[in-house]
């Protein structure tokens, strides 16, 4: 499969801060490629110089073949780009959107219907609502829509599911999966991690550096340590303790429980035991504290990785 997007050493900066720092990585044909991260890690930064709204301080990128600076205004026809915030016109009905960006690029929606068609059936109905009083998930579709609707080689979406109720989050990656099979390359960014299992391939990026590319599994598989999940009745009061106890390498709140990996290898058993003597030793009220091994996640691992 042929290179679709590549970046070699992009630098950024905005004033003393570094938004993007030596960003090199390579995206092939028909990939689903995830860049995962915060909010404030250099994501946008790095779509806007790949959709040419921005220029880099140094390094080269390509799109589709097409260098991002020289070739920008063939680029523009080869791409789609669906910003983070709803950037399409709010006054305009759903149809009236659509019609106007297919006119943009020379075409017609009757022409490359066929491509949206999955993913506008959803919002037909409410084709002549203004697109400012839509819903966030049928915002995100008709944005797809317009994103899509010139036939684009390469598909960028800056955190296209934030501010989503979860239903409108699964249908919309069901939707990218069908784009894939109809061989066009997405780029995703996403501060959702669970949703990298979702993707091919995975940058995990932090304060403009990105630690690394790899599949999620492969990323999984780089956890070296076992990954404990510990449960009480005072699950703050057992971060803090846990937290001073020289046995605990490192623990991190998961919603209703803790993360926890120690310091050497222990056995469940073992573990128990250091947990319950981490409250034990200060006095704690902790009970029925619970300890089991689980198998880490990407965000266990993102964590590590900054850890370290």
């Amino acid at each position: 499969m042929g290179c679709m997007v590549k970046c070699h050493l992009i630098n950024k900066k905005y004033g003393t801060t570094e938004a993007l720092k030596d960003i090199s990585f390579e995206v092939s044909q028909g990939e689903i490629f995830g860049l995962i991260g915060p909010d404030g890690a250099g994501k946008t930064t790095l779509f806007r110089i790949l959709t040419s709204l921005i220029l880099a301080d140094s390094g080269t990128a390509f799109v589709d073949g097409l260098d991002v600076v020289k070739d920008y205004s063939e680029l523009r026809k080869h791409i789609g780009y669906m910003p983070g915030r709803f950037s399409l016109y709010q006054d305009l009905s759903v149809e009236e959107n659509l019609k106007f960006y297919a006119t943009i690029f020379n075409t017609t929606v009757e022409e490359n219907y066929y491509l949206v068609k999955d993913i506008y059936q959803h919002i037909e109905p409410f084709k002549h609502r203004r697109a400012g009083k839509l819903s966030g998930g049928m915002k995100q579709k008709l944005a797809l829509s317009c994103a899509l609707i010139h036939k684009p080689r390469v598909l960028f979406l800056d955190e296209p599911t934030t501010g989503v109720d979860p239903v409108s989050r699964k249908e919309f990656w069901e939707m990218l999966r069908r784009l894939k099979e109809d061989g066009i390359t997405i780029v995703v960014s996403t501060p959702y991690m669970d949703e990298a299992n979702l993707c091919d391939r995975i940058a995990l990026i932090q304060n403009g550096h990105i630690f690394t590319i790899e599949t999620p599994a492969n990323i999984v598989k780089q956890f070296k340590k076992k990954l404990f999940k510990a449960e009480s009745d005072n699950n703050y009061t057992l971060l803090e303790e846990l937290r001073k106890n020289p046995q605990v390498e490192s623990a991190f709140m998961f919603g209703d429980n803790l993360h926890v990996t120690f310091n050497g290898e222990l056995t469940i058993d073992n573990g128990q035991w250091t947990v319950r003597n981490a409250g034990n030793n200060c006095q704690l009220s902790i009970v029925n504290c619970q300890l089991s091994e689980i198998q880490p996640s990407i965000e266990d691992c993102f964590i590590g990785l900054l850890k370290n």
